[in-house]
């Protein structure tokens, strides 16, 4: 288990530093632990306080994760986190020069956003705000303030959703391998693997969730439970059993 340590501390060291939110299996910030359990790198967790004026004038970000590399500028988003992680240990490669458009595109559909982490999170607030599902209307509340919620698009991200599961499911299916792009993984296998906690989250042994947060990720409707394909459940199943590290430290 690594021990995190807070914003002056972080600051004051070298090398690789990420934020990261815990309590939750945040996709954005497993999946940046993901790459970087994969690529063996040696990095510093700095614990998110989104309260903590100095972590945001260091960081530029009221969010998590964001990575820095020395003295570089902070890296804040999901493409620009995994080509620097990319950059610092090469081997394994997990983004291959030949389909880096690919894997930079699929991060973005899951990450980026409008993706399915960030749209999944929007539809959860949604059905807090209106249906009493989904996140409690106080979470739902401050997450809509924060990242752009509307009211009008309720029931487009519930859309956006289903349209990106079923184009993930289909890539995997085409696929001649068990990943993503074939026989070798790529950083969106580690992606997918670590969104779909969104909708089904590893476990209570080996993923430590408050039961409230744990019935607000697996809460869907209809459409969404039947965008969420076995093959999807399974790729996450295979990451986790021959790649990813558990139990999952949060």
């Amino acid at each position: 288990m690594r021990n995190y340590v807070g914003t002056e501390a972080g600051r004051a060291a070298k090398g690789l530093r990420v934020t990261i939110a815990r309590g939750v299996p945040s996709p954005w910030g497993e999946a940046v632990k993901g790459l970087l359990h994969v690529k063996g790198l040696d990095w510093l967790p700095v614990s998110f306080d989104a309260q903590d004026e100095a972590l945001a004038a260091w960081t530029g970000e009221v969010s998590a994760p964001v990575a820095m590399f020395d003295d570089e500028a902070p890296k804040p988003g999901a493409v620009e986190i995994m080509q620097l992680i990319e950059r610092v240990a090469p081997d394994p490669v997990l983004v291959p020069e030949a389909q880096a458009d690919q894997v930079v595109q699929m991060a973005e559909q899951l990450l980026s956003q409008g993706g399915l982490a960030w749209s999944r999170r929007l539809q959860q607030v949604h059905a807090g705000l209106t249906k009493g599902a989904g996140f409690s209307a106080g979470v739902a509340g401050y997450l809509a303030a924060k990242y752009g919620y509307q009211a009008e698009a309720g029931e487009s991200y519930g859309e956006t959703v289903v349209a990106l599961l079923r184009a993930f499911s289909e890539t995997l299916a085409a696929s001649d391998g068990p990943y993503l792009l074939g026989a070798k993984m790529c950083a969106a296998d580690i992606q997918l693997a670590c969104v779909i906690g969104l909708f089904a989250p590893l476990p209570q042994e080996v993923c430590a969730m408050h039961p409230k947060a744990r019935e607000a990720f697996e809460t869907m409707d209809e459409e969404t439970r039947s965008a969420l394909a076995p093959n999807l459940l399974a790729h996450r199943d295979h990451m986790y059993a021959t790649h990813l590290e558990m139990p999952l430290t949060l």
